[in-house]
């Protein structure tokens, strides 16, 4: 017999007939879910979920009403609405390492703390966006049970992660031969001289990888010894002292003292690679722009009218206008705009001939519509600065090779050099005057850092196998004088022979040590090899390599590799020496070694980008440690995701040279117009100082350079000059506005200096005035504002003081 709920036994027991007459409350569990109705007269009990009816009897019992509770589908799905019963799991698809696995989703508190850190880090987002309300609200939209954190937790975060990434570099770098280095220094906002030290090298996959190693504050002044204590302390930290190549630095004096410090200090440990024959590379982007600098100076006349023209229409929002009427009119469709050349901006004035040659027919139009133009360029100007234009764009060709993002293979740089020197000497010829200056002083440049062979871009093309030793044969008479560029030429055969020595040496070495004497142990069993008459045909009528030939011989006795057209300019040549590395087991080591040669500071400089950004006018309190983390951290991150950031390498050139513009003498013969002009450009592409001023302190500064007695020397002056200057002169201007904001006990020194006002009625002073007080609280960083506080908190008269911290 079935069991019967409780509650209806009672039903089904002896009743009294007042009890039968008397109506109950029923109370099993089963009614909440069931009604009783009447279906022709019978009774019936209905699921509320199933709209069922099932068989009842006034007093009967509900087992059978349970049962159908139990198997009820859609009661089950209205339980798990309200989390009662059993749940579909939530599925995920988990990609790790490339691969996609479908797994059941668990929030992880964790790695959400993990992934917002990376995020932060890599696209250089301030630390104070995680507390913002709105991506407060969109993390909970994405995931209802995100818990926010808050700015300091995020930077503890970041700077345990940068612990445990920098350990597991130290290990990859362990497993690697050879590093190269490059190096330059870069000052902050905070005037705080930083030193850049990236790393280059292969790795199994034959893939180059650059990582950051170092974003570390330079102590001034910035000496060779400074500098190469400094590299030193990075290199032993990293525990990769022993394994560093090459560096590669600008022309600094300073670079070229730190260098010889760096290479004693290698030889005395006996770790100097390669002979120390190629340890300081010169970074040849450095030179170029400053050959092509020296050599535009001895031409800006030559193209003076068609630069007053760009420079008297971009002076005029309505100049500009008219001018682009008249290109639609003429229908010129082009997507350039007109450049005025800066010496400031790598190849600006190709930029702007290229610019105004595509509209030449425009600015002759626009005279006719604006009598006040006078610049308008002849025939003859037009076919100089077309003369130019043709020298300056093999020149911008070049620079974006030594310039790219992804710094090329040492085996490239040879061959642009030497389009660089045929382009000089076909150009000495010229009967020109503007012409021949141009080409001597640019020559003069050429002839004093590359006068001597750079061995580096030398042997890197002979390593190029389809250049070999053909392209040093061929270009080296051109380069070099004619009764010096076989001397040159043989230092290449010299050098190269040389380091495939010292690489075969250390094979042997390593070959000897794991098998002993055991090749020559039984010297007995080698019998005399004996020869027939095939033999003797086939020595008689072939050419026979001979057994003892190195594989650097037979690499340079083959004809030179020919990829097809469409593979020539992508051709990489680490892949071809990864493809032969069985066929030149020695050589094939020295290839890649040498191949990975950084010739440019580039990867260095556009470090120097992000520590800009990191460094901003928003987060100038920032730590040097923390900056090192986020700028390192940054980086490796990148590499490891493939991320890329907007390059701004551009306008670390910019800057180098920002100081030319308003140099010395020149400056006082500059027309009013010119600076005004020679400013906006400056603004525009000059850098950093102006980023950080409002509207109103650049049109101060502006007016500053505008006086005659203005004389700036370098782009460290300039930037001292908008500080100390302009944001002092606009703060001061705001004081009294300022202080009339403030609670008046606070501008009265004697009650401050009394004591006679509580700590809250400071406090509430402070926040009033700084509420109401003005512009000046506006453009102080977080932590100048806490410590303008408190300086009012103190019972000290300091309060002139807040408005230039």
């Amino acid at each position: 017999m079935e069991d019967v709920d409780k509650d209806d036994e009672m039903d089904e027991m002896g009743i009294d007939a007042t009890e039968a007459k008397t109506s109950r409350k029923k109370r099993s569990v089963v009614w909440k879910e069931f009604e009783i109705i009447t279906n022709s007269g019978d009774m019936k009990a209905r699921c509320n979920h199933y709209k069922h009816n099932l068989a009842y009897k006034k007093g009967g019992a509900t087992t059978h009403l349970k049962r159908h509770l139990k198997i009820c589908t859609p009661r089950k799905a209205t339980l798990v609405g309200k989390d009662k019963g059993p749940k579909q799991s939530l599925l995920s698809f988990d990609v790790t390492e490339g691969d996609e696995m479908l797994s059941i989703f668990k929030y992880d508190k964790g790695k959400v703390r993990e992934e917002l850190v990376k995020m932060f880090v890599v696209h250089e987002y301030p630390f104070r966006m995680v507390e913002h309300e709105f991506f407060t609200k969109f993390c909970r939209s994405l995931n209802p049970k995100y818990e926010p954190i808050k700015r300091q937790t995020l930077k503890l975060d970041c700077m345990k992660m940068y612990i445990s990434e920098k350990e597991s570099l130290k290990l990859a770098l362990a497993g690697i031969n050879k590093i190269s280095l490059t190096s330059d220094l870069w000052t902050s906002n905070q005037s705080i001289g930083y030193m850049c030290l990236t790393g280059h090298f292969l790795d199994s996959e034959w893939k180059l990888q650059k990582r950051i190693l170092n974003f570390c504050p330079l102590e001034p002044p910035h000496t060779g010894l400074a500098i190469a204590y400094s590299i030193s302390e990075c290199l032993i930290d990293w525990g990769i002292e022993d394994k560093i190549s090459t560096i590669t630095l600008d022309n600094a004096y300073s670079n070229d003292l730190a260098v010889r410090v760096l290479k004693e200090n290698f030889e005395v440990k006996e770790k100097l690679h390669f002979g120390g024959k190629i340890f300081h590379v010169r970074c040849c982007a450095h030179i170029l722009n400053l050959m092509v600098q020296d050599g535009l100076t001895e031409v800006r006349y030559v193209i003076e009218n068609i630069r007053e023209s760009v420079k008297y229409l971009k002076l005029s929002p309505s100049r500009l206008y008219k001018f682009n009427e008249i290109v639609k009119s003429l229908k010129l469709y082009t997507s350039k705009r007109l450049i005025l050349d800066v010496p400031t901006r790598r190849n600006s004035t190709y930029a702007m001939l290229e610019c105004a040659l595509e509209n030449k027919s425009v600015f002759s139009g626009y005279k006719e519509r604006d009598y006040n133009y006078k610049w308008l360029p002849s025939d003859e100007d037009w076919k100089r600065a077309t003369k130019v234009s043709k020298f300056l764009e093999v020149i911008n060709d070049v620079t974006k090779v030594f310039s790219g993002r992804k710094y090329p293979t040492s085996n490239l740089f040879l061959r642009q050099i030497w389009k660089v020197r045929k382009m000089l000497n076909d150009m000495s010829t010229d009967n020109r005057d503007f012409v021949k200056r141009m080409t001597l002083k640019m020559k003069e440049k050429f002839d004093k850092y590359w006068g001597e062979c750079n061995l580096v871009m030398a042997i890197g093309a002979v390593l190029d196998p389809r250049y070999k030793m053909k392209l040093i044969l061929y270009s080296f008479p051109k380069i070099y004088p004619a009764d010096d560029f076989q001397r040159h030429i043989d230092d290449v055969r010299e050098s190269l022979q040389f380091l495939y020595k010292e690489y075969l040496s250390v094979d042997s070495q390593i070959n000897s040590s794991m098998s002993g004497a055991t090749y020559d142990s039984n010297p007995s069993q080698a019998k005399k090899q004996k020869t027939d008459d095939f033999d003797e045909w086939v020595i008689t009528n072939s050419d026979i390599i001979p057994g003892n030939k190195s594989e650097i011989d037979m690499y340079l006795d083959e004809g030179v590799y020919k990829p097809g057209n469409e593979e020539y300019e992508d051709f990489d040549a680490l892949n071809w020496w990864k493809a032969n590395s069985l066929k030149f087991r020695h050589l094939s080591k020295m290839a890649r070694d040498i191949l990975s040669i950084p010739i440019t500071t580039v990867a260095s400089e556009s470090a120097f980008s992000a520590g800009g950004r990191v460094l901003d006018q928003y987060r100038s309190s920032l730590k040097p440690e923390t900056v090192q983390a986020l700028i390192c951290m940054g980086d490796w991150l990148r590499q490891d995701f493939g991320v890329e950031l907007a390059s701004n390498v551009e306008n670390e050139f910019m800057q180098e040279d920002f100081g030319r513009t308003f140099k010395g003498e020149r400056w006082k013969h500059l027309s009013f117009r010119d600076r005004r002009v020679g400013i906006n450009e400056g603004q525009e592409h000059g850098g950093r100082a102006f980023e950080h001023l409002s509207d109103a302190q650049k049109e101060q500064t502006t007016e500053i350079f505008l006086r005659e007695n203005v004389d700036i020397n370098n782009l460290d002056e300039y930037i001292s000059l908008v500080v100390d200057a302009t944001v002092k002169i606009g703060i001061i201007q705001q004081m009294e506005a300022f202080r009339s904001g403030f609670n008046q006990i606070l501008v009265e020194p004697s009650k401050v200096k009394g004591g006679s006002i509580s700590l809250s009625d400071r406090r509430v002073g402070i926040n009033e005035g700084q509420e109401h007080g003005g512009r000046a609280i506006e453009h102080l960083s977080d932590a100048q504002k806490e410590q303008t506080t408190e300086i009012f908190l103190r019972g000290e008269n300091k309060q002139t003081r807040f408005f230039i911290p």
